[in-house]
């Protein structure tokens, strides 16, 4: 027996397993000044708190329903993670609950937040609110958002931060999800935090 090709495939396998990432002991996002208390109306037209959400995992997204491309893609990979969490991890995935923060109050009314929440999933909570109302939630989790010019038939897009928190049942922050990387990223990562 030729013992040169013997101890090369012994030591692959401690390789390969030394090269996947093991879970981080720390949530890379404790004890950042990200979420806190807010008051909106969902897409029924009810108030809605920070509060309302005790007790459950949630993904919160900002965006905007008109946003022409970039919105859309990442609310879709959130909500196809989070199926995916649903069939392999039922327990864990219904822990989590979705959430889109519009940051165009003004076209996203109630009822436009509801249909667009509800295309990607149907557990997904769509909030709006005065434009007062979504300032104080953009503040209190470090989104930035401007409206862009106004083209002359009178429509504009908006300019904002992309990122999505994932953020325990406590409303403190655990991590950012990684909505541009599609589904599975995202998947992986809630299964990696959400217990």
């Amino acid at each position: 027996m030729n013992m040169r090709w013997i101890a090369p495939a012994l030591l692959a396998p401690l390789a390969l397993a030394a090269c996947q990432q093991a879970p981080a002991a720390t949530p890379p996002l404790q004890g950042a000044r990200i979420g806190g208390p807010f008051s909106l109306i969902d897409g029924h037209g009810r108030a809605v708190t920070d509060r309302s959400f005790a007790g459950k995992w949630r993904v919160v997204y900002f965006g905007y329903t008109f946003c022409p491309d970039v919105c859309p893609t990442d609310v879709q990979n959130i909500g196809a993670g989070l199926k995916l969490v649903e069939q392999e991890r039922p327990e864990q995935g219904a822990q989590v609950v979705p959430i889109f923060v519009t940051v165009d109050p003004a076209r996203d009314t109630p009822a436009v937040v509801r249909q667009f929440t509800q295309a990607f999933h149907p557990r997904m909570v769509g909030l709006t609110g005065s434009p007062q109302a979504i300032a104080a939630a953009e503040k209190a989790y470090a989104v930035y958002a401007r409206k862009g010019e106004t083209s002359p038939a009178g429509g504009y897009v908006m300019d904002h931060s992309r990122q999505a928190y994932l953020m325990d049942p406590a409303g403190k922050p655990v991590a950012l999800i990684p909505a541009d990387q599609g589904p599975r990223a995202v998947a992986d990562e809630i299964e990696r935090w959400v217990s």
